[in-house]
């Protein structure tokens, strides 16, 4: 009760600290000084993890190659296993007595929330102005091959999850990098990579999955609703301090409430939309596959520029080979890590297969694409113009499901962070992470110039694809022996279900 009381008050207070020193020249002073200091660790982050090889970035090449190789190591289970990945999402095989603290339904909504947001808004409208609408093809390609990668990724972290005795969880990839190759004889290598993936990833939900999203969705809504960007982020602050206050429970019940509400609700706006054009689907659809391998004249870098702009939007968008909904999926109830590992190749499916693909379509089959638009904003005007030609009053729908899509990737980011907290300092400052946590948000809507410290948030992002793919390649034999043994119990009829 008195750590509720003290989380209180300090959240209360740390707004009022900000806006009293707002204009404090020594804030001005140590921002910018910090800004130069990431400045130049951003260029060379950037030179490594874009550095071409073929007209192909390294980290393109890097989460391409892992997803053909998950995929071909484990035959293809993101195709044949959907049906019963389906399955155990409706509760089929759900035990409330296994070990775990959400139901696989609410890991599932969990990661999601984290992945379905601006990246399906903006992010495709985006590759598509980039790219051309050839880049949807590769999206979509990596979407299906990401599923495999996803489904590793969250295979492993059951596997090597630790179970407390009070049932909380603790998972994630430092964990099966530190205790997976551990077990292989490489304690120093997974102890490093462990430790490497913590930071990295405690550093992108910060930034990224925190103070970018409060940014922008404030950008998106004050043009429809005026607010006061310190209000608006009081707001946002107060909301997601309330959710994750209660942990990966409190986490997964909302978000296995918002997601699907999100979801049906942009869908739904999409069929519209496509019902309107029907006619112009079919050539929407040409479109898209002719310009995947023969683009526009306008297009940097012709097909491989195409292809990469699909692959980096596709990644930012479903996340597959980050590592990231791991540490949701490690949390789930289950004694069968493989169980989750086909629950988690779901999202990129979802994700991008399903909903990126419907914007994608709304985009090309509107024509909205082929304006032109101010550097910065291509993502939220193309989007929206789009929408309006059939639904006036989409703008507004747009700023409120920006709203909710930012709120809930934070509080899932808020628990990714967390359990990377955790790992690097230890359970009992977990309190200090969420202050800060929320204190990240409320500065990410009143400041202007935090600029180069998201775009190294951004970078740790990627660079999260570095120590968790290679952990996953040094252990994906495990992986394809227990799938072996699980599909041979499955198919035998010895495996329990509910009906």
């Amino acid at each position: 009760m008195r750590r509720c009381w003290l989380f209180g008050w300090l959240f209360l207070a740390v707004p009022v600290v900000i806006l009293a020193q707002a204009q404090d020249r020594s804030i001005d002073r140590f921002i910018d000084a910090t800004n130069a200091v990431f400045t130049q660790i951003v260029e060379g982050m950037t030179n490594i993890l874009f550095f071409s090889l073929g007209g192909v970035p390294l980290i393109v090449l890097w989460l391409s190659l892992g997803a053909i190789f998950f995929t071909w190591r484990m035959n293809f289970v993101n195709l044949w296993a959907l049906k019963h990945a389906l399955f155990i999402v409706l509760g089929r095989y759900d035990d409330p007595d296994e070990a775990g603290e959400v139901t696989h339904f609410e890991a599932l909504s969990t990661a999601l929330s984290a992945t379905v947001g601006l990246g399906n808004i903006a992010g495709v409208a985006i590759a598509i102005q980039l790219g051309g609408p050839g880049a949807v093809f590769w999206m979509t390609v990596a979407g299906l091959f990401g599923m495999t990668s996803k489904f590793v990724e969250c295979t492993l972290a059951q596997k090597y999850r630790i179970v407390k005795s009070d049932g909380t969880v603790l998972g994630g990839p430092m964990y099966y990098l530190w205790r997976g190759l551990s077990e292989m004889g490489l304690h120093p290598l997974g102890q490093g990579l462990g430790i490497f993936f913590a930071f990295v990833c405690l550093s992108s939900a910060l930034g990224g999955g925190n103070m970018f999203q409060t940014h922008e969705s404030y950008i998106a809504v004050s043009r429809i609703f005026p607010l006061q960007n310190w209000l608006y982020g009081f707001l946002m602050a107060s909301l997601v301090g309330a959710v994750i206050l209660g942990g990966i429970r409190r986490i997964a019940k909302v978000a296995s409430t918002l997601v699907p509400l999100m979801a049906a609700i942009y869908t739904l706006a999409c069929l519209w939309v496509l019902g309107v054009h029907a006619t112009e689907l079919g050539g929407a659809i040409a479109t898209i596959l002719r310009e995947a391998l023969s683009p526009g004249a306008a297009i940097t870098g012709g097909a491989i520029g195409v292809f990469v702009q699909g692959i980096r939007r596709a990644v930012f968008s479903h996340e597959a080979g980050l590592g990231s909904a791991a540490i949701a999926h490690a949390a789930a109830r289950t004694r069968e890590p493989i169980r989750e590992g086909l629950v988690g190749l779901l999202e990129p499916f979802i994700d991008t297969v399903l909903i990126c693909n419907m914007t994608a379509l709304t985009i090309v089959v509107t024509g909205a694409y082929q304006f032109d638009y101010a550097d910065g904003l291509a993502g939220v005007l193309m989007t929206s113009k789009a929408f309006g030609t059939v639904i006036p009053w989409f703008p507004s729908m747009l700023a409120a499901a920006t709203f909710l899509f930012a709120l809930s990737t934070m509080i899932s980011w808020s628990y990714y962070g967390e359990q990377c907290w955790i790992y690097l300092v230890g359970e009992k400052y977990s309190l200090v992470y969420r202050l800060l946590f929320v204190f990240c948000i409320f500065l990410g809507s009143v400041r202007e110039d935090l600029t180069t410290i998201i775009d190294f948030s951004d970078m740790t992002f990627f660079v999260m694809a570095f120590p968790n793919l290679l952990g996953c390649f040094l252990l994906s034999g495990k992986v394809a022996a227990d799938l072996d043994d699980y599909m041979k119990r499955l198919n035998s009829g010895k495996m329990e279900h509910r009906g």
